[in-house]
């Protein structure tokens, strides 16, 4: 059994006192919960049909996003790339923001573009997001924002499950540690249907590209 200082020195404190209250409540061995989140496989090149695709931008807001330096000085400008090249290529691009909070300017939406707001993290839950989605033919959505192990994890398992071909670029979201994004690119590939190779553009599936291996075609 791996002794708990070793835990405790591999996964930080925080973690370590969640291991400590496992171990000592229900008798979990240590080595059991010190077990790694496999890393995440290299992002790969994606070449996607914007007549098909939509660009999905979730949470990128002054509450969510703008008090959140790793959103809002890092994730916020991928996303304001990525905008900028879906809306040359024509392709469609839709906001999900919880919340009454501002969208931040950089990649605030045009009177054209649809904003479905919802409080819960599957933004495909009670919303009609999957109706604006059909009703242009989308088939793929390049998913970012605010946070890995969050909104976009869970609205990409509701993608999954209605069948659309996701590609989250892994520069376009993120989360407050490390461990949180490992945790949520784990969970993305290894969902409803599984892509642990990370094939680009596998059907029903999350492939994880990053934003300069994006081609709109």
């Amino acid at each position: 059994m791996i002794q708990r200082s070793a835990v405790c020195a591999r996964l930080g404190i925080a973690a370590c006192t969640v291991l400590s209250v496992l171990a000592c409540t229900f008798g979990v061995p240590a080595a059991a919960l010190a077990e790694e989140v496999p890393p995440a496989p290299e992002p790969v090149a994606v070449a996607v049909d914007s007549a098909t695709t939509a660009l999905l931008i979730v949470d990128v807001n002054q509450q969510t996003c703008g008090g959140q330096p790793t959103c809002a000085q890092g994730v916020a400008p991928v996303v304001a790339s990525l905008l900028a090249s879906a809306r040359e290529a024509g392709a469609l691009v839709v906001y999900s923001s919880a919340g009454n909070s501002p969208i931040l300017p950089e990649v605030a939406p045009l009177a054209t573009e649809t904003v479905v707001g919802n409080v819960v993290q599957n933004r495909f839950f009670d919303t009609n997001l999957d109706d604006v989605l059909r009703a242009h033919g989308i088939t793929t959505i390049i998913l970012v924002g605010w946070r890995a192990n969050g909104a976009v994890l869970y609205t990409s398992y509701g993608a999954n499950t209605l069948r659309y071909t996701t590609v989250v670029p892994i520069d376009g979201t993120s989360a407050g540690t490390p461990v949180d994004v490992a945790i949520g690119f784990y969970q993305m590939q290894n969902q409803a249907v599984a892509n642990p190779r990370n094939q680009p553009l596998l059907a029903g599936a999350v492939t994880l590209s990053r934003s300069d291996l994006i081609t709109f075609q």
